[in-house]
């Protein structure tokens, strides 16, 4: 079994978004993701991947597809796959996001 605390574990950095890996399986991974404000994840998109956002502390504006919406602490959003996304902390504060992933785009 792998415990993992999730304050303790994510990481903030001045100079980008900082991911740290909690769990991965064949089949999914979660990581969480520490953002200073005016820090972004570039859109993008995974064509055979879910994700899933979860959004713990802060708030931040989430584009998925060509929708924007700004959300806030203990809100959860969906990129299916193939469908551009991405997330940019547009608050005052940092923004902690847990995301999950399936399948894992890592696996070969």
């Amino acid at each position: 079994m792998i415990f993992k605390n999730i304050r303790e574990a994510v990481r903030f950095s001045g100079e980008r978004m900082a991911k740290v890996n909690l769990c991965e399986t064949d089949k999914m991974f979660c990581d969480v993701y520490g953002l200073e404000p005016g820090q972004g994840q570039r859109v993008h998109a995974h064509q055979d991947a879910d994700k899933i956002y979860v959004v713990l502390e802060g708030s931040g504006t989430f584009r998925i597809g060509s929708e924007e919406q700004e959300l806030g602490p203990e809100t959860v959003v969906l990129a299916p796959s193939g469908v551009e996304h991405g997330v940019e902390n547009t608050g005052e504060v940092r923004l902690t996001l847990l995301v999950f992933m399936a399948p894992n785009p890592n696996v070969v």
